[in-house]
């Protein structure tokens, strides 16, 4: 009889695998584990394959602060006395010369070529007497300012040095979408390495519309949270790839909004920071706003005796076409401009008063315009 049940305990074994199930509810012997959870997110996997590449930057600027007039204690406004005591005459009071003190910034950078370049904002370098460079690996190395921007507040610097240099893939910013996720990546208040997330909030964010008049840009919006450190880091979509270049953060009411250059505009002009130093500007001399109904751009204002101006356009007009191409707001028109470049003549198709009519203009360099 043992032997019998023995055979019989073997054979039900055998079916289940090796476990005896006699006893067990249904539920219990079907039931597997449960797969881990997984901890990795886009985030991590995105900051993994640019963060290498996000750098510190400490600027050090030489200021000059201009001597001050000192008054002579009494009694030595006395002539008599000043001259007994060696004093130059005049008394009442001496200037102090000049002198000199040193500020430092701080910002942050994104390492896009593998020859040692990187873009930042124009502000965090402008006037540097000397840039460092700390990349997170733990060198510090010295930065040379190869050109500057202010009007679209870029700049591009060289590392000293052979390397090698951990490089960020550059993204396609003409793609992207209103509620994509982006990645905020610097070194705010000098924390390295901080990442904040959000979203795509807007795009083509007039720099005007924000009481920035001497930039000419046409920003990113998003809710990522960008602080003072973060100017010149990179805004990365959830690729990784590099989408924008931080430049700004809105303050006071309505705060909590952060604003990047487009990187595609950031790249075209650090091709021409580093073949020449300087950046080409086409301008026509017109303010720009939407159309409230429609595509467009409408003219607000025109610059007396710019190009527009000897073209023939109004205050009223609605830019309907540039080089044939349709225009769809004043971002395109500005894009169209400025990818057209100066002094050949650009067709524009106008509406005005029911009318359609077409008009050459040829703009000129903004510095030309700015003299006006």
């Amino acid at each position: 009889m043992a032997g019998a049940a023995a055979r019989i305990a073997s054979l039900l074994m055998a079916a289940s695998g090796g476990s005896l199930l006699i006893g067990l509810p249904p539920v219990l012997a079907q039931s597997a584990p449960a797969p881990a959870l997984t901890r990795q997110s886009f985030v991590a996997e995105a900051v993994k394959r640019t963060g290498p590449a996000v750098v510190t930057i400490d600027t050090e600027r030489t200021v000059v602060v201009p001597g001050r007039a000192l008054v002579s204690p009494f009694p030595f406004n006395d002539p008599m006395l000043r001259q007994f005591f060696g004093l130059p005459p005049g008394g009442g009071a001496t200037r102090m010369p000049p002198s000199q003190r040193t500020e430092r910034g701080q910002g942050s950078g994104v390492i896009y070529d593998p020859s040692g370049l990187l873009l930042t904002n124009a502000h965090v370098v402008e006037g540097s007497t000397r840039v460092m460079v700390g990349l997170p690996d733990g060198r510090r190395v010295e930065g040379k300012v190869v050109g500057s921007d202010s009007v679209t507040d870029l700049a591009v610097v060289r590392l000293s040095g052979p390397g090698p240099w951990p490089v960020a893939a550059l993204g396609d910013s003409d793609a992207l979408q209103v509620g994509e996720w982006v990645i905020a990546v610097g070194n705010p208040f000098g924390l390295d390495q901080t990442v904040t997330l959000g979203i795509v909030s807007n795009l083509n964010r007039n720099a005007a519309a924000l009481g920035i008049t001497d930039k000419r840009l046409q920003l990113i919006q998003t809710d990522a949270a960008i602080n003072p450190g973060n100017s010149g880091g990179p805004l990365l979509n959830a690729d990784g790839e590099v989408i924008g270049i931080n430049t700004l953060v809105r303050s006071g009411p309505g705060a909590g909004l952060g604003f990047a250059i487009p990187v595609n505009q950031a790249s075209s002009v650090a091709q021409q920071l580093v073949a020449s130093g300087k950046v080409s500007h086409a301008m026509v001399g017109v303010a720009l706003e939407p159309v409230r109904s429609g595509s467009g751009a409408k003219v607000r204002s025109v610059i007396p005796g710019g190009p527009a101006a000897r073209a023939g356009l109004r205050a009223g007009d609605v830019v309907v076409a540039a080089a044939g191409q349709p225009v769809a707001d004043p971002a395109a028109l500005i894009q169209v401009v400025s990818r057209h470049g100066v002094g050949r003549p650009l067709l524009l198709q106008l509406a005005r008063e029911g009318r359609t009519l077409e008009v050459s203009v040829t703009p000129v360099e903004l510095s030309t315009l700015m003299k006006r």
